[in-house]
């Protein structure tokens, strides 16, 4: 017997919602297919069945909420272990063998922590590679004469020692349940906006005859905690321009026809990318996020620009990995592909980790402008307008010019509206000449 639960999927997601049951009780299965989708705040997840068997019995209902460790399976694997069954785990028996392996290279393992703290204890500047998973730790604690395994990273047993935190009331999202960096920060952040929110006093909603109430997605109520965290914390500043986009417009429609025979939509956001990568390799404090806390600013290594995509469900922001590695086509048919899969919610889990800033495009909206919010812990983000045919002066005389509305919005704890000054104007240099962005 194989007792097939819920397993913690990683990106701090702790519940979801039964969307589609691939298969009914009775059911032959194979490993690998997939069992049930289901619905969370960030993603549509299809879980994989992990054995051959036969289901005896099925978990909630669709539509019903499922949380972290709830049975969503029963599966006759053809193995018995008399009135005993298994759970997700094969490995208690490898576990078991490994035991007498670990404890040799325990004191190996202490080196390389001890290695691997004095690096991420190093100079501002270098990049934290937080959530990979480094050589495992155990910690033990005696609960009801049981002895549970911890599994941190080196990384996240320092901070949460340096912040005073209980590694054990944290909910890992690594592998097999590893507490990782992340996972401490997104903690204390947490609790930093719970005692916020403690101190304003609420008033109650008062619902009407006339009124309708309606629960929020998971994915709203993800964007809710998010966008309120950001306010709470991060004091936004925001810059607004604009600028003469005629030579872009004619570059791109001259050349959009070339792409499309090369499989590629051409698009103003893949310039729009090019562009902010090229402000960034100039500014990289737009490429940061700031640790209050340690008061130090972490420069990121990598430059993964997000792109804010509207969904039927709410707001997703799926990042273009190495965005500077990559070229104009190269980023178009990224942008493409992201949007594609984060309105269908496929898109992966992978692709909405790791993000350093990001754009949102007013202008699909046929809005001129606006003021986003960062998404924390980024420190900025770029809105983009809808470009639009204006009156402009050029050498005393007024001609007709396509306008794109430009706002900068960024964290004002470690970025002076000079520095956000001198950003736009590097970032405005690029896109008004669409061969600076051709140029390395």
């Amino acid at each position: 017997m194989y007792n097939f639960k819920f397993a913690d999927i990683g990106e701090g997601i702790h519940e979801g919602k039964i969307l589609e049951w691939k298969y009914k009780k009775g059911d032959t299965v194979k490993e690998g297919d997939t069992l049930v989708i289901i619905e969370t705040d960030k993603v549509n997840a299809e879980i994989p069945i992990p054995v051959d068997g036969k289901i005896l019995e099925l978990g909630p209902d669709e539509g019903e909420q499922i949380e972290v460790g709830d049975l969503l399976a029963k599966i006759d694997d053809g193995e018995s272990d008399g009135e005993e069954t298994k759970d997700n785990k094969k490995t208690e028996t490898k576990e078991k063998n490994k035991s007498s392996d670990e404890s040799k290279k325990a004191s190996k393992e202490e080196t390389q922590e001890k290695e691997q703290d004095e690096d991420e204890g190093g100079v501002v500047g270098k990049l934290e590679s937080s959530d990979e998973v480094i050589a495992s730790s155990t910690e033990t604690k005696q609960k009801n004469k049981t002895t549970e395994r911890i599994l941190a990273t080196p990384v996240a047993r320092k901070l949460a020692s340096d912040l005073n935190i209980d590694i054990k009331d944290i909910k890992g999202t690594g592998e097999h349940g590893r507490v990782l960096k992340e996972d401490i920060e997104n903690h204390k952040d947490q609790a930093k906006a719970k005692t916020k929110q403690k101190d304003i006093n609420i008033p109650e909603i008062k619902t009407y005859e006339e009124d309708k109430r309606e629960k929020i997605t998971s994915l709203r109520r993800s964007v809710v905690n998010q966008m309120t965290l950001s306010k709470q914390i991060i004091p936004h500043t925001t810059l607004i321009d604009e600028l003469n986009v005629t030579e872009l417009v004619k570059f791109r429609n001259q050349h959009k026809e070339k792409a499309k025979e090369n499989d590629v939509k051409l698009t103003y956001m893949a310039f729009i990318v090019k562009a902010l990568v090229k402000t960034i390799q100039d500014y990289p404090i737009l490429n940061s996020s700031y640790d209050q806390e340690n008061e130090e600013i972490i420069y990121r290594g990598n430059i993964n620009i997000g792109i804010a995509v509207d969904t039927p469900d709410g707001l997703i922001v799926p990042n273009i990995k190495n965005t500077d590695k990559l070229s104009l086509f190269e980023i178009a048919n990224k942008i493409e592909e992201l949007a594609k899969l984060a309105k269908e919610r496929k898109i992966q889990l992978k692709d909405l980790q790791k993000g350093t800033i990001s754009i949102t495009n007013f202008g699909a909206f046929d809005a001129i402008s606006g003021t986003p919010i960062i998404k924390h812990p980024e420190v900025a983000i770029l809105g983009i307008g809808k470009i639009a045919k204006k009156p402009v002066v050029i050498n005393d005389k007024i001609e007709i010019g396509d306008i794109l509305p430009l706002s900068l919005t960024f964290d004002h704890r470690i970025i002076d509206g000079a520095d956000g000054g001198r950003a736009m104007r590097a970032f405005k240099k690029y896109l008004k000449d669409p061969l600076l962005l051709l140029m390395n």
